[in-house]
């Protein structure tokens, strides 16, 4: 598959769009739906019926300034015919919403798929009892950037993936969520809850989690600094070093991935991540099988918006007929949960302790 010259640019970026979307609903008008979901919609010409978010000022506001409809209660909204329902609610609130959509609709969760596991079963529950078409929205594995490096390992470009670098230190705008200044699980939960999936798409699903999580003397969040190594065996190598705290200018920030396989690698900069939300451009070089240099990877496209075009691509699609596969559908997205789940209980255990000197 890796006959003749490496070409970045051959390497796909974009999820198919959808020959007929249909209407999307969306629950909640919170920062991600200004930032992210309606861009992207507006962007892609995806068709937005309105908005409810029990905040009616808050959802008036976005509503107008994207010339679109707002809805007066959750049963108003979920009553809407033919529709993509987009839930971007908090998780406590994602099973109530599913549990009024008619039978058979078709959804799309924000992460995370409920506060914890317990809470990502019920979701699941409810979605298989009334026979939901559903996905939750990792949006990062439809990233340009990521679905170039899968289609890059998909082809041999990188041999055999053996290690997963991931390092964060940023400061990350916490206070832009309200919902999460009291919420008891918040870094791994909410944040390195994206890498946790890409990695399960990537490598699969590991033996276990080795982690540490907590938060930081500065301030009430639960948690913003993460430690983790996810076991796959004595072959691959996976970690995370996760910091939003490094409050002391851009010079030593970072926000990337090295990912390296047996025969090439590749490096990734999310630049959304610093300067959160405006960021900064996305980086992605590969070193391929059988070069001698970094080669940089034309993109196509940033995180915010373009992946939120691919996941709702996604989703239309599977609602349609055209993709067989509903990527990170809540029977997948479960296990993403158990991963998260785990990492808050290894970081709750005793840890091995070292001998005393004799």
């Amino acid at each position: 598959m890796t006959d003749g010259a490496f070409d970045p640019a051959s390497l796909s970026q974009a999820w198919a769009r959808p020959s007929k979307p249909r209407p999307i609903v969306i629950f909640g008008a919170g920062s991600i739906v200004g930032d992210a979901h309606l861009p992207a919609y507006r962007k892609a010409g995806f068709p937005v019926a309105g908005l409810f978010d029990p905040d009616q000022a808050k959802a008036q506001q976005l509503a107008d300034t994207w010339g679109i409809a707002v809805y007066r209660s959750v049963e108003e909204a979920a009553s809407a015919e033919n529709a993509i329902f987009d839930l971007a609610t908090p998780p406590a609130r994602h099973a109530d919403v599913l549990g009024k959509l008619h039978d058979g609709a078709v959804a799309l969760i924000q992460k995370p798929m409920g506060g914890d596991l317990g809470e990502a079963t019920e979701i699941l529950r409810t979605c298989r009892a009334k026979n939901l078409k559903a996905a939750v929205n990792f949006q990062l594995r439809f990233a340009p950037m990521m679905l170039a490096l899968k289609d890059a390992i998909a082809r041999g470009w990188l041999g055999d993936i053996i290690d997963f670098d991931a390092w964060l230190a940023l400061a990350t705008p916490w206070q832009l969520w309200e919902f999460l200044q009291t919420a008891p699980r918040v870094e791994i939960a909410m944040h390195s809850i994206h890498y946790l999936d890409l990695i399960r798409q990537l490598l699969g699903d590991p033996k276990g989690i080795h982690a540490k999580t907590l938060g930081h003397p500065n301030h009430k969040v639960a948690q913003t600094r993460t430690s983790a190594i996810l076991d796959y065996g004595d072959t691959v190598r996976c970690a995370l070093s996760i910091n939003h705290d490094h409050k002391f200018g851009r010079r030593h920030q970072a926000c990337e991935f090295r990912v390296c396989g047996t025969e090439g690698a590749a490096y990734l900069k999310l630049g959304l991540n610093l300067d959160y939300p405006r960021g900064e451009s996305d980086i992605l070089e590969i070193y391929p099988k059988g070069g001698s240099d970094w080669v940089t990877v034309p993109l196509q496209g940033e995180w915010f918006p373009d992946a939120f075009i691919g996941r709702m691509a996604n989703v239309q699609r599977y609602a349609s007929g055209e993709d067989t596969e509903l990527v990170s559908s809540v029977e997948d997205a479960w296990n993403t949960m158990a991963l998260v789940e785990a990492g808050y209980q290894s970081s709750a255990a005793p840890t091995t302790p070292i001998a005393a000197r004799p």
